[in-house]
């Protein structure tokens, strides 16, 4: 039997310093291995939140439950400080899953470090990010399918991710990637022998954005990637060898779009230079 590890973060926007509008975190509740430590505002307004896993890997048979809600108005920055590792499992799955909330006029922004499987990991894996009304989100997961770089293949194990991003309850986007042996590295209507696989979304978009995400997809080496627009939720995709290229070019996306949709220049956060 593995660990059971919750955590409930709650963002709401509060009067700052001088009045002016500020995201805190007005509530959390945390349950086993996964915490969060404080919060930081290095930007002003918008809250920036590091989750923290303290173990640092995750084995068959262990649950995590992470339950974000960002309240109307609130604006949050989530990251995480370092990549996500699955072990090989003696048979047990390994279960992650992510519910995020934004309710109306909220903003999220969503960037996990990528997640790493090793050889032999069963994972099974949800993020759903329910959107009311005009909220928006900026976020992106990357899936690391055996260490790459150093010539390691996910030759055996299994995987079931699901990304959902819906508004009001109905689906934007129902993303669905089931790996259960090598076959499905390497078959055409798999990842095509790359290792890692990425999805960028940012609601709230149009055609100038579109154009200024191939603008940057144009610029970026290393990688197969392609980007669409779905009513006006941007969704680019990714498929690469190595984590670094995908994570280059989404950050190049970031910094591309967040002063489009958010009304924001990019500031990434501390803990990615640590």
């Amino acid at each position: 039997m593995g660990w059971r590890a919750e955590l409930y973060l709650r963002c709401e926007q509060r009067a700052g310093p001088a009045g002016a509008p500020r995201t805190v975190l007005a509530r959390k509740h945390q349950l086993g291995p996964l915490t969060l430590q404080r919060a930081f505002h290095p930007e002003g307004a918008p809250c920036h939140l590091y989750p923290l896993h303290p173990p640092g890997g995750v084995v068959g048979g262990d649950a995590l439950d992470i339950r974000i809600d960002i309240a109307a108005g609130a604006h949050a920055v989530v990251t995480t400080p370092g990549a996500a590792k699955f072990y090989r499992s003696a048979g047990e799955l390994a279960r992650q899953e992510q519910r995020l909330g934004v309710a109306p006029d909220g903003v999220l922004e969503w960037f996990p470090q990528p997640a790493i499987l090793f050889p032999g990991a069963r994972v099974t894996s949800l993020t759903e990010i329910a959107l009311c009304d005009d909220a928006r989100v900026i976020g992106w997961e990357i899936l690391s399918l055996g260490r790459p770089v150093i010539g390691e293949r996910f030759v055996q194990g299994a995987l079931d991710a699901t990304l959902r991003v819906s508004r009001n309850g109905s689906p934007l986007l129902l993303d669905r990637l089931r790996v259960d042996g090598p076959q499905d590295l390497d078959r055409p209507s798999g990842l095509t022998g790359h290792a890692v696989s990425a999805t960028f979304v940012a609601s709230g978009a149009g055609a100038g954005d579109l154009e200024a995400a191939l603008a940057v997809l144009a610029g970026a080496p290393g990688l197969l990637a392609g980007v669409t627009l779905q009513g006006d939720l941007l969704v680019a995709r990714a498929l690469a060898d190595t984590t670094e290229p995908a994570q280059r070019v989404f950050c190049a996306l970031w910094t591309a779009l967040r002063p489009r949709l958010i009304g924001r220049d990019a500031l990434p956060p501390r803990i990615w230079a640590t």
